[in-house]
C-alpha cells in the first residue's frame, strides 16, 4: 500500500471511531423558579414563550408535549438522542425538534432550556455553531438568568458559566477487548471528563460505545471547551487505532473468525435480542474499519444501531410484542446483511 493510500485508510479509521458529536447549552429564564420548583402554569408559560420565539425562524421545529406523548414515543425520542431520560419522565416538559433531527430544545427538564445540536462524526465545531446560532435567536426574545461573576445560572452548579456540555460518542472495541479501556476511563475522570453509556448518565456501556464529555463549564470559554474535547477525542482515536493494530497482530485469524461469525449470525438469525445485536454490529463496525467487510458502510451501521432499539422497532416497524420486536429486528438485520461479504 502506497503512502497516500495508507494515509487515506488511517483517516477513514479515525472517522469511523467517532460516531457523533453533540453540543448542549443549559439556559434558565429570569423571574421563574428552576424546573424542580415550577408550577404547572409557569411551565406552560415557558413552553409558550419558547414556541413564540421560534416563530419566523428559518428552521421548522415540531413540538412534542411530554404530558401528551405516550411512553413508547418518548422511548423512540430517547433512542434517537433527541431527549434525555429525565425529559422522558418530566410531565411538565416539552421538546422542539427540527425536521433533520439535528437540533432539539428540551424545555423544563433540569433547566428551563436545554439547547442541543447533534451531528454524525467528529464535527463538534459545526454542532457548536448550530447551537450558538439558535441560542442567540432565543436570547433575543427570552431574558436569560445571567450574572457577570457566575455566567449562566443553572440548576446544577457544575453547569454554571457557559452552561455548555460538549460530548462525543466513540466506538472503542479494541480498547475494550485488550482491557485498556479502564485506565483510559479513569484518566478521563481525573482530567475533568465524564464518560457515560449510550444514553447518558446512569446508562450501560453497550456495543463498545462511550460518551465522553466535559464536566465543568465555569471559568472556561465555549470555544475552549469545544477545542479541549476535540483534542482529547483525537488522543482517544489514536489509542484505539494502536489497540486495533495490537489486536490484529495478537489474534490474527481468530479475530477474523469472530467477525465472520457475527456476520453469519446477522445474515441468518430469526430472533435477535437488543444487546446481542448491538455487540454483533459493533464487531461488524470494527470489521469495516479493518477492511474485512464490504457491502455496507460504517454510516449504515451507525444508523442500524439506532434502528434496532426497541422503540424504533415499534414505531418504524409496527412491532406489538417483545417477540415481534426480536423477530422484526432479526428480519431487518437479515435483509440488510444478506449481501454483505467478509473479505478478510
Amino acid at each position: 500500500m502506497n503512502e497516500n493510500a495508507e494515509a487515506s485508510k488511517l483517516e477513514d479509521m479515525r472517522k469511523s471511531i467517532v460516531v457523533s458529536s453533540r453540543v448542549r447549552l443549559a439556559r434558565n429564564l429570569e423571574d421563574y423558579n428552576f424546573p424542580n420548583k415550577l408550577e404547572t402554569n409557569e411551565a406552560k408559560d415557558i413552553i409558550s414563550k419558547v414556541k413564540e420565539s421560534l416563530d419566523g425562524y428559518d428552521i421548522n421545529f415540531n413540538a412534542v408535549i411530554m404530558a401528551e406523548a405516550d411512553m413508547l414515543y418518548k422511548e423512540y425520542l430517547l433512542e434517537n438522542h433527541l431527549i434525555s431520560k429525565e425529559m422522558s419522565e418530566e410531565a411538565k416538559g416539552a421538546v422542539f425538534i427540527n425536521e433533520q433531527n439535528t437540533l432539539s430544545i428540551m424545555v423544563n427538564e433540569e433547566d428551563h432550556l436545554r439547547i442541543q445540536a447533534l451531528l454524525p462524526g467528529l464535527h463538534m465545531d459545526n454542532a457548536y455553531e448550530m447551537c450558538d446560532k439558535l441560542d442567540d435567536l432565543l436570547e433575543k426574545n427570552l431574558r436569560y438568568a445571567f450574572r457577570e461573576n457566575l455566567g449562566y445560572l443553572t440548576s446544577c452548579p457544575t453547569n454554571l458559566g457557559t452552561g455548555m456540555r460538549a460530548s462525543v460518542m466513540v466506538h472503542l472495541p479494541a480498547l475494550v477487548e485488550m482491557g485498556f479501556i479502564t485506565p483510559i476511563l479513569e484518566n478521563a475522570t481525573q482530567i475533568g471528563l465524564a464518560v457515560r453509556g449510550l444514553y447518558g448518565e446512569g446508562t450501560q456501556f453497550i456495543g463498545s460505545l462511550f460518551q465522553v464529555s466535559n464536566q465543568l463549564t465555569l471559568g472556561f470559554k465555549e470555544e475552549e471547551i469545544v477545542n479541549s474535547i476535540m483534542g482529547i477525542t483525537r488522543q482517544i482515536i489514536e489509542k484505539e487505532i494502536e489497540a486495533e493494530r495490537i489486536l490484529v497482530s495478537k489474534l490474527g485469524i481468530v479475530l477474523q473468525d469472530r467477525i465472520s461469525r457475527c456476520l453469519g449470525i446477522l445474515a441468518t438469525s430469526r430472533v435477535m435480542k437488543i444487546n446481542e445485536s448491538m455487540n454483533y454490529l459493533s464487531k461488524i463496525k470494527l470489521g469495516i474499519r479493518l477492511g474485512w467487510i464490504t457491502g455496507i458502510s460504517d454510516e449504515e451501521i451507525n444508523r442500524l444501531m439506532i434502528k434496532v432499539q426497541p422503540g424504533n422497532q415499534i414505531i418504524d416497524y409496527k412491532a406489538k410484542s417483545q417477540e415481534q420486536i426480536d423477530t422484526g429486528r432479526a428480519n431487518l438485520l437479515r435483509t440488510i446483511f444478506k449481501d454483505v461479504d467478509f473479505v478478510g
